[in-house]
């Protein structure tokens, strides 16, 4: 049998189309070592979407032995806030991982400048004195070439005359750009003389007044990698066509070849790297039933529609935290997708079903009530009281066993009882049986209602000889109820949340609706129920089965033994479809 090729996945490695040009370019000698960044904007809260690339940044660098560093996009500080940058910081360690160096683009703002008048002495930009309009007029369209800015053959000398007093804060907002000057006649828009520079007076969070103008995304981003020797700089498919600006601003700058420019680095004691960095793209996560948009996600917050960004509804990172969403199930839905370069819409039900086999797995199991019933066993003396023992997981017996309250005054869901039951009922009726978990079969002898004709209580017997482990327990029985011991319940208010809209694509627009006119009107309902003590007593962030009822978390933020609150992650199976 042959060997396998140097560069070939060991067995059970992940497999894509991205590790595989990794594992060419190291069995090539391209690279000594791997060197991934995550760079988000602090604009906004991550969401599900980011999920996908910081498992694949971080999962990279850390498969193949490398680095990947967390580097915050901020060079648009009208749109920012500490706050979140505090948050995507949360984000990723809750994610599991670590960044090898945290950066930010305004650690480089002084090699950017440094880097634009280099490009200008090289005749390779120009200042445009035309408005925002102006430009778009002169970029041309699809099927017709650009025109050439009036200011585009402006000197060097008086480019960097204009650009130095843009630095110096001489212009107004708005009053100027700085160009690169490439090809106004480019298939490619991105090349029509794009901007690398905006005036903008805005405070910066990390350097307060100090600038007056800020680099472009294009521009920063493209010499950020190279500064920091980013090897293999990952981003979703709409920055496809991008792709030459950044190789035109790697390769104009050539920073490799440029020390005097990383002198400000230097000079605060930051460490680089500087190399050539290649840009790959790779297809973004849609989900439908979901919105993806940053700028939708804080429309919601921002009106009211949704209880904040970690609002158990939205898809954020902080919300599915929020939700009982794990790591490891986010993990686990990342890597059944996949990698790949073809656009795809993925079914909620798969995000679900990560969280179910996750949950399953790992949750323990607890007995809640969350539309309650009273149940009163007429054979058990008034006060009785005795300890039952459950186990924690029935396929992990390393989680233990607890004990669990039983009296003659239980509760159980409204639902389970039938007072005329329809076709192929198996729960509870006027004179019929059911077993109640862990504790024995019983009989309904009575209903009790109101003057109003509602049922308040239902009375029955408890079969003394079907205790689990007697004869009797053995007796064929069709329906098996959960319940709560009455006189030891815990009250709760458990939150029932459903997905946050009621169709497939709220973003089609086609029948003149947008997102929010398919908000989904029930994707949260609370309810006071009842819990066993053991569930009171989770910690918060503790994710459980209810049994029969779905998984829950105790709420990270509302939740206390003595006041529990709980969140459903998911049902305990797939009911949407036969919903909707």
């Amino acid at each position: 049998m042959s060997a396998a090729p140097a560069d070939a996945p060991p067995a059970g490695a992940k497999q894509d189309f991205i590790r595989q040009i990794v594992r060419d370019d190291l069995a090539d000698g391209k690279h000594r070592v791997v060197r991934t960044r995550f760079p988000p904007e602090p604009n906004g809260h991550l969401h599900i979407g980011h999920a996908k690339a910081i498992c694949l940044d971080f999962g990279l660098a850390e498969e193949f032995g490398g680095a990947c560093n967390l580097r915050f996009d901020d060079t648009n500080p009208a749109r920012e806030d500490p706050a979140f940058v505090r948050a995507i910081q949360d984000d990723v360690r809750w994610l599991g991982f670590e960044w090898a160096s945290l950066r930010h683009a305004s650690d480089y703002f002084e090699v950017y400048y440094l880097a634009a008048e280099k490009l200008i002495r090289q005749g390779d930009a120009f200042v445009c004195d035309l408005s925002a309009e102006q430009v778009r007029e002169y970029r041309g369209s699809l099927t017709e070439p650009g025109r050439a800015s009036p200011f585009r053959d402006r000197t060097v000398e008086e480019n960097l005359d204009l650009f130095r007093r843009m630095r110096a804060g001489e212009f107004a907002d708005g009053a100027g750009t700085l160009r690169a000057k490439i090809d106004m006649a480019s298939g490619n828009i991105n090349m029509r003389d794009p901007a690398l520079y905006r005036i903008k007076r805005a405070t910066h969070q990390n350097t307060g007044d100090a600038w007056p103008i800020y680099p472009m995304y294009d521009f920063a981003h493209a010499l950020g990698d190279a500064i920091e020797g980013i090897t293999h700089s990952l981003c979703t498919l709409e920055f496809e066509d991008h792709r030459p600006l950044y190789d035109w601003c790697v390769d104009k700058v050539d920073l490799a070849r440029s020390p005097d420019l990383l002198a400000p680095l230097l000079a605060k004691g930051l460490p680089n790297e500087a190399g050539k960095p290649r840009q790959i793209e790779f297809s973004r996560l849609n989900i439908n039933y979901t919105v993806m948009s940053k700028r939708k996600l804080a429309a919601l917050v921002a009106e009211g529609l949704v209880d904040g960004w970690d609002d158990p509804r939205m898809y954020t990172l902080q919300g599915l935290r929020r939700r009982g969403y794990t790591p490891g199930a986010l993990r686990l839905f990342i890597d059944r997708i996949g990698i790949s370069k073809q656009n795809s819409v993925i079914d909620f039900s798969v995000l679900e079903g990560a969280l179910r086999d996750q949950l399953d797995a790992h949750a323990p199991r607890r007995m809640a009530v969350i539309n309650p019933l009273k149940l009163v066993l007429t054979n058990l003396p008034d006060g009785h009281a005795e300890s039952l023992r459950f186990a924690n997981h029935p396929k992990d017996e390393s989680l233990g066993i607890r004990e669990v309250p039983f009296s003659n005054a239980l509760w159980i869901e409204r639902d389970d009882f039938a007072e005329v039951p329809p076709k192929g009922w198996k729960r509870l009726v006027p004179g019929g049986e059911v077993r109640l978990r862990g504790a024995g079969i019983v009989r309904c002898d009575e209903v009790v209602k109101d003057a109003a004709g509602a049922i308040v209580e239902l009375r029955g017997t408890l079969d003394p000889e079907s205790r689990p482990g007697m004869e009797g327990a053995n007796r064929k029985i069709k329906g098996t109820l959960h319940w709560v011991s009455a006189a030891h319940a815990v009250a709760a208010e458990i939150r029932l949340y459903d997905r946050l809209f009621s169709v497939p694509d709220p973003d089609d627009e086609r029948d003149g609706l947008g997102y929010r006119d398919h908000l989904n009107p029930e994707s949260r309902r609370s309810v006071r129920g009842y819990l066993e003590p053991a569930a009171a007593r989770a910690e918060a962030e503790q994710g459980v089965q209810f049994e029969r009822l779905g998984y829950f978390v105790a709420d990270r933020h509302d939740h206390a033994a003595d006041a529990p609150v709980f969140n459903r992650s998911v049902t305990l199976r797939d009911t949407w479809a036969a919903r909707t």
